[in-house]
This record gives structure tokens, sequence and C-alpha cells, in this order.
């Protein structure tokens, strides 16, 4: 480690982006080649490393999908607690270290940032978040299906649809797009809440996994038909986007996305 013994240590919260490597930040990617420590998510690519070949890298990723694996053994779990995290957050950098902790997509968005800002302010200890793209965006720009739109999409909203106890939680349209995260494996249910809620069974869904990276499969659905993703997405991140932003443009453009050239369009019978 670069770290002397009585200097004072750091957290830096850094956004890693929603795949590969080179959707992390400019300076995200500088706070990397700066860390002694590395913590890291789950869905963080591997090859970030090469940023970081001086510090010592640990995994402690919640995420049941695990993707290529990382060859880190410490503390190695499936699902590393919170507490556990916070408390190697304060150990390190109360130690001296300058800290990454490295997350999938924006730190601020779905990434427990909270309880982690909490329990270093309480041990009075630095600290600095990084922004990074999250889920959201990439699968918008995987698609090329702009979240806003003129006249017609106006506000977003970003929801988690599993809970803490791992209910399931649909909302009743507050928003002109609403974009769903972890849903992947509830994604029948999750129509069903929707329409349960007062989304009309036609409104525009699109479907997209592992947004980011070169596998991203993208698919299009009508809400009523929402549980015929599931068999496509199985066993992968995947982001929901419904109403507004879920809508095909009007004009056809080409591209090279993977996901444009892998997306299947899935109609409601």
């Amino acid at each position: 480690m670069n770290a002397k013994r009585g200097s004072a240590g750091r957290v830096v919260f850094v956004g890693a982006g929603p795949g590969q490597a080179d959707l992390i930040t400019l300076r995200g990617a500088e706070r990397l080649r700066a860390a002694d420590l590395v913590l890291f998510d789950s869905l963080a690519d591997p090859a970030l490393r090469a940023f970081a070949p001086q510090a010592r890298w640990i995994d402690v990723g919640k995420r049941g999908f695990r993707g290529v694996p990382h060859g880190s053994s410490e503390p190695g779990a499936e699902n590393t607690g919170q507490a556990t995290i916070n408390a190697l957050l304060v150990k390190h950098a109360g130690e001296g270290s300058v800290v990454v902790r490295l997350k999938g997509g924006d730190p601020s968005v779905f990434g427990r940032l909270e309880e982690e800002l909490e329990a270093l302010a309480e041990a009075g200890i630095e600290t600095e978040v990084v922004p990074g793209v999250t889920a959201a965006l990439a699968a918008a720009a995987a698609t090329q299906r702009p979240l806003t739109r003129r006249g017609s999409g106006r506000s977003v909203a970003l929801t988690t649809a599993m809970t803490h106890d791992a209910g399931l939680v649909a909302g009743a349209g507050h928003a002109d797009t609403e974009v769903f995260y972890m849903a992947g494996k509830q994604l029948g249910a999750l129509g069903r809440k929707l329409a349960a809620a007062g989304w009309p069974g036609d409104v525009p869904v699109s479907v997209v996994s592992r947004a980011g990276w070169p596998d991203e499969l993208a698919s299009d659905h009508r809400l009523a038909g929402l549980a015929e993703a599931a068999v496509l997405h199985a066993g992968r991140p995947t982001v929901v986007v419904v109403g507004a932003g879920a809508g095909k443009i009007t004009a056809s453009i080409p591209s090279s996305s993977p996901a444009r050239a892998r997306q299947r369009v899935l109609p409601t019978p």
C-alpha cells in the first residue's frame, strides 16, 4: 500500500458505470490510480483493475448476478453484509489508506450510499463522491430511446422494484417514463402490479439486460405481454422502461449498438 502510518485517510465513492470499463468517467479513473485499497461491487468490470494495479482489491459484492469472476477471495462472500462493508471502510481509511469504494452505475442511485456516508461521517473520515453512468441511461443509449420526449415525456422516475424484504413494488405512474431496476426475476409480476396500479395494457415497455456490455440485449413489449421477456432476459441484470421513454422514435436510425443489433420485438397477442 501507498498509505503512510499516521497519515489522513479518506474514502472516494466512484461510479464505475453500467458495464464495460471504458464507461467510467475520467475523474473516476484518476481516483482509482491514487487508491491504496478498492472495495468493489460484483458488477464492476474486472478490466478496471488496470487503472489501479498498485491497490489491494476486495470484493464486497451483494448481487446474485456475479458475471466474470474477479479473482479476489476476501471477504469473497456471495453477499457481503452492509455492516461489514461499513466496518471495512472505517477501518482502512482510519489507518490512513486512500480507499475507493467502487460501485456499479452511479453511487447515488440504489447504491446504499447513504448508509456508508453516515458510517464514515460518524467516524470523522473525509469523503468524496464521483458520479457515474447509471443503468437507466445506459439502457436508453443502447436502444436509442430518449427517456424524455418533447411534449409527452417531461418526467422520469427511477424505481427499485425490490424492497429490503424482497417485496415487489410498482407505482401508479407518477412520471411519464418510469424505469425499474432489479426487476429481471419478476417481470410477469411487475406487469401485473403495474396493470393493477392503472397502467394501460398497451403502454410500451422496453426491457434491456446487461446494458453497457457487449452482450447487452433489448426487447420491446406492451405491458400486457411483459411476462414474455422473462425467458429472454433470465439470469441477467435487467432494467425495465415503461411509458413515454420506451416508445420507438418515428424515424429508423442505423446503429452499431450491440443491443440494437440483438433487439427483438415481442408483440402482445
